[in-house]
């Protein structure tokens, strides 16, 4: 294992973890890079074809980290997986480059037969604590799986899953990433399983609101029926319900 790489994995670290001090605590102190370190190891033996010895390999790794990643994996440059403990790859599981693995991940198989049974994570992939990622699904590049969702379909670029089973969040304004990011706090996508920005109410009254504007909508089609037969409807004064009365101005503006 070149040093070139452990000094690569453990500056990518830093990117991704605020809590990360100083190279020397990341290199001893961080399981998931132990564990990136003990597969690649592994996965040499398993391309050696000393099958027996790569999974025990594989296995002393479990041990110690808390993370089992089966020797036959492919996995690209700078992958992290931050806390490390309770995470499961596959054997026929393909990562890309700069994905990062929160604990509690499973890229799992949901047939017993042999061939591609595990996911394929394209680059800078983040799949959040305790998610689910099943079968031979592709979760294209950027994409982003919140805590605890169950991924078993294909999931487009950039992209953001939550929910069981796992659901596309989709932003009015997709131009603008920080309105972006608000909407995933407020709705559900966290790395870390925290419920606390999921708020059940607020997800009853917004379906309430949909479920007004399709009634206006109806009830302005009957009106205009009426009136086309010559029956006169008083109309009444009903105020609206706008977004701006929500949100500040700046995030309405997707002029950029």
């Amino acid at each position: 294992m070149a040093f070139g790489r452990i000094k690569e994995d453990i500056q990518s670290v830093f990117q991704r973890d605020p809590a990360a001090r100083n190279s020397f605590e990341v290199f001893f102190n961080y399981p998931g890079l132990h564990a990136v370190w003990f597969f690649r190891l592994s996965h040499k033996l398993w391309r050696l074809n000393l099958k027996f010895l790569a999974r025990s390999v594989s296995n002393v790794a479990r041990w110690l980290t808390g993370v089992e990643i089966h020797p036959g994996a492919q996995i690209g440059r700078r992958l992290f997986i931050d806390h490390a403990m309770g995470v499961v790859i596959g054997e026929t599981a393909v990562i890309g480059d700069d994905c990062t693995l929160y604990h509690g991940v499973t890229l799992g198989g949901t047939s017993w037969n042999e061939g591609k049974r595990h996911p394929t994570l394209e680059n800078n992939v983040v799949i959040g604590a305790g998610a689910k990622i099943l079968g031979p699904i592709t979760i294209k590049a950027g994409a982003r799986v919140g805590s605890n969702s169950v991924v078993v379909k294909d999931v487009p670029s950039g992209a953001t899953i939550i929910g069981i089973p796992g659901h596309i969040v989709e932003s009015e304004c997709k131009k603008q990433k920080v309105r972006r990011e608000r909407i995933e706090q407020l709705i559900g996508f966290e790395a870390y399983g925290d419920s606390g920005s999921y708020d059940p109410v607020a997800k009853v009254i917004s379906s309430i609101l949909s479920h007004s504007r399709i009634l206006e909508k109806q009830l302005e089609a009957v009106v205009s029926e009426l009136a086309a037969k010559g029956i006169h409807v008083n109309n009444l004064d009903i105020p609206g319900i706008h977004a701006a009365d929500f949100l500040d101005e700046d995030e309405l503006d997707c002029d950029d």
